[in-house]
């Protein structure tokens, strides 16, 4: 059976990647964490770009309107899978789907925390338009950092979780 391009019979067996990547930072550090464990990355964008080198790397250009590259993602992505996006309500579309996702700053979403977080982006963006405030903060050094630990984390624990769904033991 197929979910979209993915045969079910090896989602509980590895996650993926996807990386919301128009305009996402850690493209390295997400390949680095996805080799380290064997896991396939997909960077997904509206235009050709070129992708950090490793083993399982693809990169899913989409034609569309704006929310052409979220669509992709969010009709792909299933229980398990680990989506990398700064995008809040394609976060909110990938939890509700049972992903894990992860922010380039490092932030973890989760249930918990996505109604806050969607809440603030609303604000934000109204005070935005009265002129008042910017956008989000430089990506400094430390965010990297931040980034790279809390992505080992998440992908540890999507992997024991889907090994402990599965009574499978992964090689990686």
């Amino acid at each position: 059976m197929t979910f979209g391009t993915r045969n079910l019979t090896s989602l509980a067996a590895e996650p993926t990647i996807y990386v919301d990547a128009d305009a996402c930072p850690v493209k390295a550090e997400t390949v680095k964490v996805a080799d380290r464990h064997g896991l396939p990355v997909v960077f997904v964008a509206n235009a050709w770009l070129q992708p950090p080198r490793g083993a399982r790397v693809r990169v899913q250009v989409v034609a569309g309107g704006f929310d052409a590259a979220d669509d992709w993602i969010a009709e792909r992505v299933v229980r398990g899978d680990i989506v990398v996006t700064a995008d809040i309500p394609l976060a909110a579309r990938c939890l509700k789907a049972g992903a894990r996702v992860l922010g380039p700053s490092g932030r973890s979403y989760s249930d918990d925390n996505i109604g806050e977080a969607l809440a603030t982006r609303e604000l934000m963006a109204d005070l935005r338009a009265y002129g008042v405030g910017g956008g989000p903060p430089p990506f400094e050094p430390k965010d990297r950092s931040r980034f790279l630990e809390r992505l080992e984390l998440v992908v540890r624990q999507a992997k024991a979780e889907l090994q402990a769904d599965t009574g499978r033991v992964s090689p990686h």
